[in-house]
């Protein structure tokens, strides 16, 4: 999903807060006005201050019986009678609840039932309205290309035609397509592997229902090794009952595999979750890491942070760690230049004690004495708490690995990279560098596809445990 998708599905939150806030601002003017005092006089008039406290708390339970009807989902696209249909039953479901939180208090807060029932109706209409408001801002920036999603059209059906026809035809779907073909051979798959590059990919759509099961595994590869999006539009006789999202476009029906559950809310969860973690996290070792940097400073000469690069999704971004090499040992740019990496690649033929792309120098020479016990208790990785605040890391996830490794990936290992890399993970509580890398691959394969808010608690909770196992 895009940033600009989970950007308006965040703002319907807010929107929907103070358009309901604005309904009980109206209904309570509506009690006032000539043409309702006539026929119900005012016997209690709850002052205005009181009364809009009490409607800003009440539109927070709206909220939760809107995320209950499904109102805040952010997969798949729904018409907007659907949504109208929910807000409806929302809106009658929170009345109803006031009203039975009301019979049950001691004192009366409002001076005739006239409110709720106004409160009741102008909620659905202004709610209507914010989210028609948002939907409508939303496809005008489709209309000038902001989040709109590049797709590549697998098919050469009439079914196909259409598509492409009703895409064209309506750019406010938020969709433009790129490219078309027939079929997926290896010309093809160049072609998109080129179009990738340049114009970023987010979905493949494959209309052709009775396309050899050989291509469409091949269409599947290519989407999970270059991380794109991959819908298609099954026979009577295709079924899958897990790990799938289904849409319809053109009057056709969407299959799309999905990869992982963080997607939508579960994305924003996670990203807040990150935000407060680590800068509580960053506050708790900040003695910590002023100790660190003192010792490094005394130990040995060179820079404290060693910032070294590393491969997400995103692409190439620079992780800190506290240094724990001797400068001159240290690669990457700005550091001990090519005679260091000569010296790593000998080391690496000779005592690593990994198998695959990735590497781990066993009893490294290299490192200073302050740097041995950095390394042994992963306290060299603290400033990477850092990387979880900017944002190009998460604190649960798999582990990132420098350019050179990646470059040496399998098709298949490229599913780690399907989500935005972490500082420990499944991996690292599981066994860390005694895992061969294809085990490693796996459990974090399992990590993506099985995502939750409480995996990452209990993973974040049995780090410390595995590091002094690993110690020990």
């Amino acid at each position: 999903m895009k940033k600009a998708e989970l950007l308006f599905s965040f703002l319907l939150l807010p929107v929907d807060y103070l358009m309901i806030v604005l309904a009980g601002m109206a209904a309570y003017t509506l009690r006032f006005q000539s043409f309702v005092t006539d026929v119900r006089p005012v016997v209690y008039a709850l002052p205005f201050g009181r009364y809009l406290e009490i409607v800003s708390v009440m539109a927070l339970g709206w909220l939760v019986m809107f995320a209950l009807a499904g109102l805040y989902a952010t997969r798949g696209a729904r018409r907007f009678r659907h949504e109208a249909t929910r807000t409806v039953l929302a809106c009658s479901t929170a009345t109803l609840a006031l009203i039975v939180w009301i019979f049950f208090l001691k004192e009366e807060l409002f001076s005739s039932r006239f409110i709720i029932l106004a409160v009741w109706g102008c909620s659905i209409v202004t709610v209507l309205v914010g989210r028609l408001v948002v939907r409508g801002i939303q496809r005008l920036l489709y209309l000038v290309g902001y989040g709109v999603h590049q797709v590549a059209i697998v098919g050469a059906d009439h079914s196909t035609a259409q598509m492409v026809l009703a895409i064209t035809n309506h750019p406010t779907l938020g969709l433009r397509v790129i490219t078309r073909t027939s079929n997926f051979d290896s010309a093809a798959r160049q072609k998109f592997t080129v179009l990738h590059a340049e114009h970023h990919l987010d979905e493949v759509i494959q209309l052709d229902p009775n396309m050899p099961s050989e291509q469409m595994l091949d269409v599947v590869d290519w989407c999970d090794e270059h991380h794109v999006t991959f819908k298609y539009a099954p026979n009577l006789f295709q079924a899958q009952a897990t790990n799938i999202e289904i849409t319809t476009l053109a009057g056709l029906p969407l299959i799309e595999l999905r990869k992982t559950p963080l997607e939508g809310w579960g994305r924003i969860l996670k990203r807040l979750f990150d935000i407060v973690a680590s800068i509580i996290l960053i506050v708790i070792s900040s003695p910590v890491m002023l100790i660190i940097v003192i010792a490094v400073r005394l130990d040995s000469t060179g820079p404290i942070i060693y910032k070294n690069q590393r491969v997400s999704k995103d692409g190439v971004f620079n992780t800190y760690k506290f240094r724990s090499m001797k400068i001159e040992y240290c690669t990457g740019p700005g550091y001990g230049g090519q005679s260091a990496e000569q010296v790593e690649t000998k080391l690496v033929q000779e005592r690593s004690q990994r198998q695959g792309p990735v590497y781990k120098v066993l009893n490294d020479p290299r490192r200073t004495k302050v740097g041995q016990f950095l390394e042994r208790t992963s306290l060299d990785e603290l400033p990477q708490f850092f990387n979880v605040l900017i944002g190009n890391m998460s604190l649960v996830g798999p582990r990132p690995h420098q350019p050179r490794e990646v470059a040496k990936y399998q098709r298949h290992h490229k599913q780690v990279l399907a989500i935005k890399p972490g500082i420990t993970g499944l991996a690292q509580i599981s066994g860390r560098s005694n895992l061969d890398f294809d085990e490693e691959v796996r459990l974090d394969t399992y990590y993506i596809e099985n995502w939750s808010l409480l995996f990452d608690l209990w993973i974040l909770l049995r780090t410390p445990w595995a590091v002094i196992s690993r110690r020990s």
